[in-house]
């Protein structure tokens, strides 16, 4: 197969083998990144203690924003690329792969700095106490000086799959895990380092496996690949890919709006061991939710080359075949939720039957709307990858600020239980959402539909 050849099978190959292609090892990768999360509090709840997971809980609103700015350079980059390809417009392409590695450095040293400067009020702020404050601290003042590097991990690994490499982003994916999981044992059970060695083996992994992907895109016989000549600014490129990405910045900066007051309303009604039941529950969601986010990523390649190349019968199939893979998965989650809420939960938990019992609760009650939930989330990527902005931050901020915050804010006051009321209002926010993403989205397939005949 030539360079370019590599490309051109986006708009030949059948659909669903394409989907498979690109998915299978996205949805792998995904699942592998996820299990950073599951892998740093298991061994964090086993070899720390509940104390330390509830820190580990409060920092995610942070990890959420620092995730918002590189999602953001990330899929815009990757959803232009994808155009571009199509287009066959080789020479963009490459000066769109070095803007996506300005963007990235420039994003996450102004992350590092502004966060590092007010940690501590921060932090107080998502609900903090006395005895949770100097885990979260530990853990953060570490993640945050890797910070520019996990930026350019996340940002090259989506540029491989938009150059029809989804097999070596998997690799680059599963390489970090692997490492993280080794150094995790090793620093937190072998020399005693705790959490501060939990953050400690999640940015060494970053790192060395961002060392391969600068090797991948140092090919000189590859069309697309790094040099320094690409490595100027082009301001209309990065206009383009932030504003293609923006939906994704919105969807991740909603998330830590949500878990700042989910965290804020657990610590009000609950206290600590809400705060950690949460945050247990959090990482066992971000499982599912990442399987989805697998299949959108080997989706969105696939329909903006084809809608770069006018295709439009062929982008109909693909979000259609993404839909029924996701919805699929998402039921399987609420499956094993409402059957195995506390094994689930008990590996996260050392000797805290409290903490386990509550986060069980809440597990079966976050996740009775899921069978419903892949819909949407396919949705919000699908206008993303064909370059509809609009549509796709306006059913990013539906979920999450339209529906989501109003229910935390008014459900707890109904339940003789407030803290049952801050869990209710999750699947009753995923409920409206997916009516509405649905609607959006059969209007689209419809004239896709109607421009193919």
């Amino acid at each position: 197969m030539s360079s370019t050849e590599q490309y051109t099978v986006l708009g030949e190959k059948p659909v669903g083998a394409l989907l498979l292609q690109y998915a299978l090892p996205a949805i792998i990768a995904m699942m592998a990144s996820s299990l950073y999360n599951i892998v740093d509090g298991i061994f964090i709840g086993q070899g720390v203690g509940a104390d330390a997971i509830t820190g580990l809980a409060l920092t995610n609103p942070l990890m959420a924003i620092s995730a918002a700015f590189g999602a953001m350079v990330g899929v815009g980059g990757a959803t232009l690329m994808s155009v571009r390809l199509g287009q066959q417009d080789y020479e963009s392409a490459r000066k769109i792969l070095g803007n996506v590695v300005l963007l990235n450095i420039l994003c996450g040293l102004l992350f590092q700095v502004g966060v590092y400067l007010f940690l501590d009020p921060i932090l107080r702020s998502f609900g903090a106490s006395d005895a949770t404050l100097p885990y979260a601290r530990e853990f953060m003042h570490i993640i945050l000086l890797g910070n520019v590097f996990t930026h350019l991990f996340y940002g090259l690994n989506a540029q491989l799959r938009s150059t029809n490499r989804p097999r070596l982003a998997m690799y680059s994916t599963f390489g970090s895990v692997f490492i993280n999981a080794a150094f995790c044992a090793l620093f937190i059970f072998g020399f005693g380092w705790g959490i501060s060695g939990a953050a400690l083996a999640t940015v060494l992994a970053q790192v060395s496996m961002l060392c391969w992907q600068i090797y991948l895109f140092s090919n000189k016989k590859d069309p697309i690949h790094l040099s320094l000549d690409i490595l100027r600014p082009h301001w209309r490129i990065m206009r383009e890919s932030i504003l293609i990405g923006l939906p994704q910045f919105l969807v991740n900066s909603c998330t830590a709006l949500v878990g700042i007051i989910i965290t804020r309303s657990m610590a009000e009604y609950g206290g600590d061991t809400a705060v950690g039941a949460y945050g247990i529950i959090a990482r066992l969601l971000t499982l599912i939710v990442f399987i989805v986010i697998g299949l959108n990523q080997g989706m969105q390649p696939i329909a903006g080359y084809n809608f770069g190349a006018q295709k439009m019968d062929r982008v109909a199939r693909v979000v259609q075949y993404t839909i029924i893979a996701a919805t699929c998965v998402t039921t399987l989650g609420f499956v094993v939720s409402q059957l195995f809420a506390t094994t689930c939960v008990s590996a996260f938990a050392k000797d805290a039957p409290q903490l386990v019992e509550r986060a069980a609760t809440g597990l079966r009650i976050a996740m009775i709307m899921f069978p419903f939930v892949g819909m949407q989330i396919v949705s919000t990527a699908f206008f993303q990858s064909i370059g509809q902005p609009g549509k796709s931050i306006f059913l990013s901020l539906t979920r999450q600020m339209i529906f989501l915050i109003p229910c935390l804010l008014i459900l707890p006051h109904f339940f003789d239980d407030p803290e049952l009321g801050v869990w209710f209002s999750m699947p009753i926010a995923d409920l409206v959402a997916t009516l509405l993403s649905g609607l959006l989205l059969y209007r689209q397939i419809r004239q896709f539909k109607r421009s193919a005949a």
